[in-house]
């Protein structure tokens, strides 16, 4: 597809502008807006399996590490109180934020102590769906997200997950027995393995669709500089022309016909719905940064959203606990957005969500969407990407939904080079950043 390349290409090259890190003497967060409530995000970097394509900040658990390093994390939420930010949300993202179950908890405690907490949404692995995780778990958190990937255990074995994890029917086991102990379950899949096959993609289709989850993410695969050569060896050269037609699969399956089992949520987040066609929840989605546009975050790596600007904390364990020691955050970079930045990253969000309203764009940037983006309209329309495009808002024809899905996927990619940036001033042990080469014994 020709647009997509082109797309790619463009969207690569705007990110690589905007998202570049610079240095800043800033040793916190700016304060809380009055009367304004928030997300809070927290970072887990320890992960049992170090995952090829994954260029988020983490590192092989260890249990030494990983101890003081909750004790700092709770330090650091409580900064945040004296900044004046109170947290209605929490979503705690890794690594495997799950790998000390009894630390995750008591920060979690703390948390609820501290703030008006209505919510927390958690990301775990396959192995932590059993009981005594579960057990844990039960009324601290009411969204859970389990990293599946796929069912088919060739790519298992290719991920360096099917040891630590088990097979796909092994997995699928442990999400049925999930059931009656967590509010929401997510499952998060990737598509687009080079070694996939439609038959695998189908099969996994059909495990979703039995399986009971409320929720399911099938998000492409992406690469990033860092993680681009790993990826290749491993799996093989990624194949954006497939990626179209699978994508277009996973639509068709989860939330095409007339009496679909799920319905779309955002572009690539489908939500099962009940037995008269409605929706469970929906504006309960399993992916942060879709409900919450501004958002401080702690922990080692974790990037915050606040007030146009990005704020990156050090990659360094050593440097964030002795940072968080000494009574200040770690913040080693930070991105300021332009308004043109922001409005392109307000337009990308709101399709992403499946529907711009152009009355709130206009009331927020003081001019409307074909003003303030006239390149990316014209774009967008000359492509037939609106099945709505009226005074009030726009919505996504199928064409439209996978232009999103990748400009999207370029953006997050675009994301993971930031954290390549931060992850640069590493030095010694800490700047080995492995991509699927071990296995490593722990929780």
């Amino acid at each position: 597809m020709l647009a997509e390349r082109l797309l790619t290409r463009i969207v690569k090259g705007m990110a690589n502008c905007q998202l570049a890190l610079k240095p800043t003497d800033e040793s916190m967060m700016p304060p809380a807006e009055t009367g304004r409530t928030y997300m809070l995000y927290m970072h887990v970097p320890f992960c049992e399996v170090l995952c090829p394509y994954c260029s988020f900040n983490r590192y092989p658990f260890r249990p030494e590490i990983a101890g003081p390093y909750f004790a700092s994390m709770r330090k650091e939420m409580l900064m945040l109180k004296g900044l004046g930010y109170d947290f209605e949300s929490i979503y705690v993202g890794g690594g495997t934020p799950t790998v000390m179950i009894d630390e995750l908890c008591e920060t979690l405690d703390v948390a609820r102590d501290n703030f008006h907490i209505k919510e927390v949404a958690c990301e775990t692995n396959p192995n932590h769906l059993t009981r005594p995780y579960l057990e844990k778990l039960q009324h601290r958190v009411q969204r859970l997200s389990v990293g599946v990937q796929s069912f088919d255990d060739t790519l298992l074995k290719q991920m360096d997950r099917y040891r630590k994890y088990g097979s796909g029917q092994e997995i699928l086991e442990r999400i049925e027995e999930a059931h009656g102990y967590i509010d929401s379950l997510n499952v998060d899949m990737i598509f687009n393995f080079p070694s996939q096959t439609e038959e695998g993609l189908f099969a996994d289709l059909e495990k979703i669709a039995l399986c009971g989850a409320r929720q399911v993410t099938f998000s492409p695969l992406y690469a990033s500089n860092g993680t681009v050569a790993k990826m290749a060896s491993k799996f093989g050269q990624l194949d954006y022309d497939r990626e179209e037609r699978f994508y277009h699969i996973i639509d068709g399956v989860l939330a095409g016909g007339e009496q679909p089992l799920f319905d779309r949520t955002t572009l690539w987040t489908f939500t099962r719905t009940d037995k008269n066609g409605a929706i469970n929840d929906p504006d309960h989605i399993d992916e942060y940064q879709t409900c919450y546009e501004d958002y401080p975050a702690i922990g080692s790596g974790s990037i915050t959203h606040l007030n146009g600007a990005l704020y990156v904390n050090t990659f360094s364990i050593s440097d964030y606990n002795a940072a968080i020691e000494a009574g200040h955050m770690s913040i080693m970079g930070k991105t300021e957005l332009s308004r043109r930045d922001l409005m392109r990253y307000r337009f990308l969000l709101d399709l992403y969500k499946l529907r711009l309203d152009k009355r709130r764009f206009k009331a927020d940037f003081g001019c409307s969407v074909e003003a303030g983006l006239p390149m990316e309209m014209a774009f967008m329309r000359l492509m037939g990407a609106f099945a709505t495009d009226t005074s009030d808002e726009l919505t996504l024809t199928p064409t439209g939904r996978y232009l999103v899905v990748v400009i999207y996927r370029q953006f997050l990619s675009g994301m993971n080079n930031l954290r390549e940036q931060a992850r640069e001033a590493l030095s010694g042990d800490e700047k080995i950043l492995l991509f699927g080469d071990e296995e490593f014994s722990g929780a």
